[in-house]
């Protein structure tokens, strides 16, 4: 069986042919700028790689032009749009509407248009209008909807409840959802993999780290909390997100600032984190740089950011009532030593003990950067996505 996963944004897709039987991604590619003067299409296949410096209005015309890669005579990895046996499309949010992967239908179309738009209006609108474009290209194709929240549908109600009148929860569905719910389940369960051990005997915190970051406590192979919440904006700070902050710290700023309430999110989204605290950038790597050659500014972000990150797995720790291994995952958990280091100082009470040199070394693999014997497990672990939303799209049809 050959899946197509469609990862659409509202001016991009990101797409991956996978190969099942074997797992291994066969073709892939990203279209960029849809709807927009200068709109190409990257596609890799064949151990090759082609630009397509083509017009590309619609999201339907970038899903057709998508299909002529797959077929192209130098890079094209199949010869018939039949030898795709399914459509898997990543959604950002499901409300209580979905608690699991679904085929879509003409009913799951019509929950997710009226019902879910308004809970992610920047992801999902762009992902339903990709799903119909696939629909419209590939007629009769079964097409799979996995959602970023599902992993953390197991969240007991204690976890994902805010204090306000229940009657309002009840009627708007005011809660934390969580999101990363696919790159969580994928590590959650590699690191039970590499550790040995069936994902029920451990208590697991995941840390997905990068320019959007959450945290996850799995236990058992469920998630039980969650750091984002009604909205990927609740958390630890991110690199441009505030993370956590009080509402009314918020009113206050935005009746200084002379800002609109729709003015205050979009600051909130847009000018906070690491950006608004170094004044330099949200890439770590520049923080980085700029605390080496001594601005403190850049070092305030970077500590505070490991602090926050630090008391998540703390209280995760205390929730799950132990905790067996932490999990590094996405750009900045993979690939960032400086942070890996300074979220687990402080950790040793736990018995999480760092090794410098594992921790150093790079590598593109799964791999323990704790030391021999550290009674918690520290992994790095390289997310993948789109083989969860393959597997889940395989095994539905």
């Amino acid at each position: 069986m050959k899946v197509l996963v469609v990862n659409a944004g509202s001016s991009s897709i990101k797409y991956q042919l996978i190969d099942m039987e074997t797992e291994k991604v066969i073709a892939k590619g990203t279209c960029e700028r849809i709807g927009i003067p200068g709109s190409k299409l990257t596609a890799k296949g064949n151990g090759c790689q082609k630009v397509y410096e083509e017009d590309m209005p619609t999201h339907k015309v970038a899903i057709e032009l998508v299909l002529e890669a797959l077929r192209d005579e130098g890079i094209g990895v199949i010869s018939h749009m039949d030898e795709i046996d399914a459509v898997g499309h990543r959604v950002v949010a499901s409300g209580e509407y979905f608690s699991k992967s679904t085929l879509v239908t003409p009913e799951v179309l019509t929950t997710l248009e009226e019902k879910t738009f308004e809970l992610a209006p920047l992801h999902n609108p762009p992902a339903v209008t990709c799903i119909k474009a696939c629909m419209e290209v590939m007629p009769g194709k079964p097409e799979v909807v996995v959602f970023d929240t599902s992993f953390h549908a197991t969240m007991p109600e204690k976890a994902y409840m805010y204090g306000i009148p229940y009657e309002d929860y009840k009627a708007y569905g005011v809660r934390r959802y969580g999101f990363h719910g696919t790159s969580h389940k994928y590590v959650s369960a590699e690191a039970a993999a590499f550790l040995g051990k069936a994902p029920e005997e451990l208590k697991i915190v995941t840390c997905h780290l990068g320019n959007g970051s959450s945290i996850t406590a799995v236990d058992g192979g469920k998630c039980v909390d969650t750091s984002m919440g009604f909205t990927p904006l609740a958390g630890v700070m991110m690199g441009t997100r505030s993370g956590d902050i009080d509402v009314s710290a918020i009113q206050f700023i935005a009746e200084k600032k002379g800002m609109s309430f729709d003015e205050a999110v979009t600051y909130l989204n847009k000018k906070c984190g690491v950006a608004g605290i170094s004044g330099v950038s949200s890439d770590f790597r520049d923080l980085i740089a700029g605390a080496n050659e001594g601005n403190k500014r850049c070092q305030l972000a970077l500590d505070m950011f490991c602090y926050q990150c630090r008391k998540y797995i703390g209280s995760y720790a205390a929730a799950m009532g132990g905790l067996d291994c932490i999990v590094f995952t996405a750009g900045i958990g993979e690939n960032t030593p400086y942070v890996r280091a300074g979220i687990c100082e402080g950790l040793q009470f736990l018995g999480v003990h760092l090794c410098k040199s594992k921790n150093e070394a790079r590598s593109g693999d799964a791999r323990e950067i704790s030391v021999k014997g550290s009674r918690v497990k520290v992994l790095v672990i390289p997310t993948n996505e789109e083989l969860v939303i393959a597997r889940e799209t395989a095994a539905l049809v």
